[in-house]
């Protein structure tokens, strides 16, 4: 029995999937027809095949980076309210959107009253540094904590800690509402210390500094983590009305 030789497209489709290249799969067809009217040499074909290959890789890793991140979809920067932010922060914004600060590994500390747009202007930050290509994580400093916490009783805190550092960014939230006991502030610094000038911190606290004694309990440690902190960072300090107070008194 003889077998039929396969069929040439379904052949270069099989080979496109094999070898992973499912932008060439999608395209080659329409692109061929657009370069044989405009009469593009082989070498051109591929340039464009490849470049929308590339394209297309970039566009599902920045989606994977996003799934991951566990951002709050709806706080990004086309959401933020910028009139209402000071002066001093809309003007340290665009660079920090751009992202040099995550590459020399320093961190952001914005503080504020509740209600004054903290997690809000970070996650938008975070939202912009994933579309530069940089990995994200934003997380509650309590579910962090309780987590650092099961890693170290398990025994796999090293281990965790190396996963983590995988993350260009991390976004600590409401750190001045978890009021540590020594077990949590010990796996709290022990995360920061470990990050300090190599990968970026971002945190958002209703606490200043003075009042950090509530969370790391012992002043030396608090004085430790602040410092280390501070060393490489970008305060932004959000003043005024609560932003909730505003968007409430506009809707009455």
């Amino acid at each position: 029995m003889t077998h039929r030789p396969q069929d040439p497209v379904e052949r270069l489709a099989i080979l496109l999937r094999s070898l992973r290249l499912p932008g060439f799969h999608a395209y080659y067809g329409d692109v061929a027809t657009e370069a044989e009217k405009g009469g593009w040499t082989f070498p051109q074909y591929l340039s464009h095949l490849a470049e929308l290959e590339v394209q297309q890789r970039e566009q599902r890793r920045i989606a994977r980076f996003l799934k991951q991140s566990n951002l709050p979809l709806e706080k990004t920067l086309g959401t933020l309210k910028l009139k209402q932010l000071p002066t001093t922060v809309r003007r340290v914004l665009p660079a920090l959107c751009e992202g040099s600060f995550v590459k020399r590994g320093d961190n952001v500390l914005a503080f504020g009253l509740p209600g004054r747009g903290k997690t809000h202007l970070c996650c938008a930050i975070g939202h912009e540094l994933v579309q530069q290509g940089y990995r994200v994580l934003f997380t509650p400093t309590s579910l962090l904590v309780q987590r650092l916490l099961v890693a170290k009783r398990d025994l796999t805190l090293e281990r965790y800690l190396k996963r983590l550092d995988k993350i260009d960014a991390v976004i600590l939230d409401d750190i001045g509402y978890v009021q540590h006991d020594r077990a949590e502030m010990e796996v709290l610094f022990t995360f920061l210390s470990e990050r300090y000038e190599r990968r970026s911190v971002m945190i958002t606290s209703n606490l200043v500094f003075s009042q950090w004694d509530r969370i790391f309990k012992d002043p030396m440690t608090t004085a430790a983590a602040i410092d280390r902190l501070i060393h490489h960072s970008t305060i932004l300090e959000l003043t005024g009305d609560s932003v909730r107070a505003v968007e409430a008194a506009a809707t009455v």
